[in-house]
Protein backbone atom coordinates (compact mmCIF):
# COMPACT_ATOMS: atom_id res chain seq x y z
CA UNK A 1 0.00 0.00 0.00
CA UNK A 2 1.35 3.40 -1.03
CA UNK A 3 -0.47 6.33 0.56
CA UNK A 4 -0.27 10.01 -0.41
CA UNK A 5 -1.46 11.78 2.73
CA UNK A 6 -3.03 15.25 2.68
CA UNK A 7 -4.63 17.54 5.23
CA UNK A 8 -4.60 21.11 6.48
CA UNK A 9 -2.25 22.09 9.33
CA UNK A 10 -3.61 20.85 12.66
CA UNK A 11 -5.92 18.24 11.17
CA UNK A 12 -4.08 15.36 12.86
CA UNK A 13 -2.17 14.16 9.82
CA UNK A 14 1.07 13.44 11.68
CA UNK A 15 -0.68 11.44 14.39
CA UNK A 16 -2.55 9.34 11.84
CA UNK A 17 0.61 8.80 9.77
CA UNK A 18 2.38 7.32 12.80
CA UNK A 19 -0.56 5.05 13.60
CA UNK A 20 -0.89 3.86 10.00
CA UNK A 21 2.86 3.26 9.79
CA UNK A 22 2.70 1.03 12.86
CA UNK A 23 -0.45 -0.87 11.86
CA UNK A 24 0.42 -1.34 8.18
CA UNK A 25 4.15 -1.86 8.81
CA UNK A 26 5.18 0.68 6.17
CA UNK A 27 7.37 3.77 6.72
CA UNK A 28 6.04 7.28 7.26
CA UNK A 29 7.99 9.49 4.86
CA UNK A 30 7.92 13.14 5.84
CA UNK A 31 9.56 15.17 3.09
CA UNK A 32 10.93 17.58 5.69
CA UNK A 33 12.59 14.70 7.54
CA UNK A 34 14.12 13.07 4.47
CA UNK A 35 15.39 16.44 3.24
CA UNK A 36 17.13 17.08 6.56
CA UNK A 37 18.52 13.52 6.59
CA UNK A 38 19.85 13.84 3.04
CA UNK A 39 21.62 17.07 3.99
CA UNK A 40 23.00 15.43 7.14
CA UNK A 41 24.26 12.42 5.13
CA UNK A 42 26.07 14.74 2.74
CA UNK A 43 24.83 13.04 -0.42
CA UNK A 44 25.23 14.81 -3.76
CA UNK A 45 21.58 15.89 -3.68
CA UNK A 46 21.93 16.80 -0.01
CA UNK A 47 24.85 19.12 -0.73
CA UNK A 48 22.90 20.84 -3.51
CA UNK A 49 19.86 21.22 -1.23
CA UNK A 50 21.97 22.61 1.62
CA UNK A 51 23.57 25.24 -0.59
CA UNK A 52 20.14 26.37 -1.78
CA UNK A 53 18.70 26.45 1.76
CA UNK A 54 21.76 28.35 3.04
CA UNK A 55 20.98 30.99 0.44
CA UNK A 56 17.49 31.28 1.92
CA UNK A 57 15.75 29.79 -1.10
CA UNK A 58 13.27 26.92 -1.49
CA UNK A 59 14.61 23.57 -2.63
CA UNK A 60 13.49 23.19 -6.29
CA UNK A 61 11.14 20.42 -7.35
CA UNK A 62 13.73 18.46 -9.35
CA UNK A 63 15.98 18.04 -6.31
CA UNK A 64 13.05 17.09 -4.06
CA UNK A 65 11.90 14.52 -6.61
CA UNK A 66 15.45 13.13 -6.71
CA UNK A 67 15.50 12.80 -2.92
CA UNK A 68 12.07 11.14 -2.93
CA UNK A 69 13.22 8.74 -5.66
CA UNK A 70 16.22 7.71 -3.55
CA UNK A 71 13.90 7.15 -0.59
CA UNK A 72 11.35 5.12 -2.56
CA UNK A 73 14.20 2.91 -3.78
CA UNK A 74 15.26 1.99 -0.24
CA UNK A 75 14.45 -1.54 1.02
CA UNK A 76 12.19 -0.15 3.77
CA UNK A 77 9.79 1.18 1.11
CA UNK A 78 9.53 -2.10 -0.79
CA UNK A 79 6.09 -2.98 0.59
CA UNK A 80 4.77 0.58 0.61
CA UNK A 81 4.96 3.97 2.31
CA UNK A 82 3.01 6.93 3.63
CA UNK A 83 4.17 10.11 1.86
CA UNK A 84 3.48 13.27 3.87
CA UNK A 85 4.29 16.81 2.73
CA UNK A 86 4.53 16.22 -1.01
CA UNK A 87 3.15 17.07 -3.51
CA UNK A 88 2.08 20.58 -2.49
CA UNK A 89 1.39 21.89 -6.01
CA UNK A 90 -0.04 20.48 -9.23
CA UNK A 91 3.37 20.73 -10.88
CA UNK A 92 4.87 18.59 -8.09
CA UNK A 93 1.98 16.11 -8.42
CA UNK A 94 2.68 15.67 -12.14
CA UNK A 95 6.39 15.11 -11.45
CA UNK A 96 5.54 12.60 -8.71
CA UNK A 97 3.26 10.73 -11.12
CA UNK A 98 6.15 10.47 -13.59
CA UNK A 99 8.31 9.01 -10.81
CA UNK A 100 5.59 6.53 -9.80
CA UNK A 101 5.34 5.38 -13.43
CA UNK A 102 9.13 5.20 -13.77
CA UNK A 103 9.47 3.02 -10.67
CA UNK A 104 6.36 1.00 -11.64
CA UNK A 105 4.76 1.54 -8.22
CA UNK A 106 1.28 0.09 -7.75
CA UNK A 107 -1.52 0.41 -5.16
CA UNK A 108 -1.18 4.19 -4.84
CA UNK A 109 -4.08 5.85 -3.02
CA UNK A 110 -4.76 9.43 -1.88
CA UNK A 111 -6.06 10.00 1.66
CA UNK A 112 -7.19 13.48 2.72
CA UNK A 113 -8.10 14.24 6.33
CA UNK A 114 -10.58 17.10 6.67
CA UNK A 115 -11.92 19.20 9.55
CA UNK A 116 -13.82 22.48 9.95
CA UNK A 117 -11.52 25.52 9.90
CA UNK A 118 -12.95 26.65 13.25
CA UNK A 119 -11.89 23.34 14.80
CA UNK A 120 -8.38 23.56 13.32
CA UNK A 121 -7.90 27.08 14.72
CA UNK A 122 -9.18 25.89 18.10
CA UNK A 123 -6.77 22.92 18.12
CA UNK A 124 -3.67 24.85 17.09
CA UNK A 125 -4.18 27.87 19.34
CA UNK A 126 -4.59 25.40 22.22
CA UNK A 127 -1.02 24.07 21.78
CA UNK A 128 2.15 24.82 23.71
CA UNK A 129 5.70 23.73 22.94
CA UNK A 130 8.66 22.96 25.21
CA UNK A 131 11.64 25.29 24.63
CA UNK A 132 14.03 22.52 25.64
CA UNK A 133 12.93 19.39 23.74
CA UNK A 134 10.53 21.05 21.21
CA UNK A 135 7.73 18.59 22.07
CA UNK A 136 4.20 19.89 21.51
CA UNK A 137 1.30 19.46 23.93
CA UNK A 138 -2.27 20.67 24.27
CA UNK A 139 -2.92 23.11 27.11
CA UNK A 140 -5.26 20.51 28.59
CA UNK A 141 -2.40 17.99 28.83
CA UNK A 142 -0.28 20.52 30.73
CA UNK A 143 -2.93 21.73 33.15
CA UNK A 144 -1.37 22.00 36.61
CA UNK A 145 2.13 21.12 35.37
CA UNK A 146 5.20 23.35 35.45
CA UNK A 147 7.63 20.86 33.93
CA UNK A 148 7.74 19.12 30.56
CA UNK A 149 6.32 15.54 30.61
CA UNK A 150 8.95 14.51 28.04
CA UNK A 151 12.22 16.07 29.23
CA UNK A 152 11.43 17.42 32.68
CA UNK A 153 12.42 21.02 31.88
CA UNK A 154 10.69 23.50 34.21
CA UNK A 155 8.71 26.55 33.09
CA UNK A 156 9.69 25.86 29.47
CA UNK A 157 6.31 26.12 27.73
CA UNK A 158 5.54 28.73 25.09
CA UNK A 159 3.20 29.27 22.14
CA UNK A 160 4.93 28.94 18.78
CA UNK A 161 4.40 31.73 16.24
CA UNK A 162 2.97 29.06 13.90
CA UNK A 163 0.17 28.47 16.41
CA UNK A 164 -1.18 32.01 16.62
CA UNK A 165 -4.56 32.58 15.00
CA UNK A 166 -3.27 35.04 12.38
CA UNK A 167 -0.53 32.68 11.19
CA UNK A 168 -2.88 29.68 11.24
CA UNK A 169 -5.38 31.46 9.00
CA UNK A 170 -2.59 32.33 6.58
CA UNK A 171 -1.34 28.70 6.54
CA UNK A 172 -4.87 27.49 5.81
CA UNK A 173 -5.18 30.07 3.01
CA UNK A 174 -1.89 28.86 1.48
CA UNK A 175 -3.10 25.26 1.71
CA UNK A 176 -6.37 26.10 -0.03
CA UNK A 177 -4.62 28.02 -2.81
CA UNK A 178 -1.89 25.47 -3.51
CA UNK A 179 -2.99 22.04 -2.35
CA UNK A 180 -6.68 21.93 -3.19
CA UNK A 181 -5.84 22.04 -6.93
CA UNK A 182 -3.62 18.99 -6.30
CA UNK A 183 -6.63 17.07 -5.01
CA UNK A 184 -8.61 18.21 -8.06
CA UNK A 185 -5.78 16.82 -10.19
CA UNK A 186 -5.97 13.43 -8.48
CA UNK A 187 -9.77 13.18 -8.60
CA UNK A 188 -10.52 10.78 -11.45
CA UNK A 189 -6.83 9.90 -11.78
CA UNK A 190 -6.39 8.00 -8.51
CA UNK A 191 -8.68 6.77 -5.75
CA UNK A 192 -9.17 9.71 -3.36
CA UNK A 193 -10.65 9.22 0.11
CA UNK A 194 -11.86 12.18 2.16
CA UNK A 195 -11.81 11.32 5.86
CA UNK A 196 -13.62 13.48 8.43
CA UNK A 197 -11.00 14.24 11.07
CA UNK A 198 -13.18 16.02 13.61
CA UNK A 199 -13.40 12.93 15.81
CA UNK A 200 -11.29 10.94 18.25
CA UNK A 201 -7.88 9.75 17.04
CA UNK A 202 -9.04 6.14 17.23
CA UNK A 203 -12.21 6.71 15.20
CA UNK A 204 -10.41 8.69 12.52
CA UNK A 205 -7.89 5.87 12.25
CA UNK A 206 -10.70 3.32 11.90
CA UNK A 207 -12.25 5.40 9.08
CA UNK A 208 -8.95 5.51 7.22
CA UNK A 209 -8.33 1.77 7.59
CA UNK A 210 -11.88 1.03 6.38
CA UNK A 211 -11.28 3.18 3.28
CA UNK A 212 -7.94 1.47 2.62
CA UNK A 213 -9.56 -1.96 2.93
CA UNK A 214 -12.16 -0.95 0.33
CA UNK A 215 -9.36 0.18 -1.97
CA UNK A 216 -7.47 -3.11 -1.47
CA UNK A 217 -10.58 -5.08 -2.42
CA UNK A 218 -10.79 -3.21 -5.73
CA UNK A 219 -7.19 -3.75 -6.87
Amino acid sequence: MRILLFGMPGVGKGTQAKLLSSKLNIPHISTGDILRQTVKDGTELGKKAQAIMNAGELVPDDIMIGIIKETFSQPRCKEGFILDGFPRTTIQAKELEKLIDELKLSNVVVVTITAPISEIIKRLTNRLACKNCKSIFSKDELEGLNECPKCGAKNSFYQRKDDTEEVIKNRISVFNENTKPVLDYYNGKREVFYIEGNDTVERVNEKILTALNKFSEKV
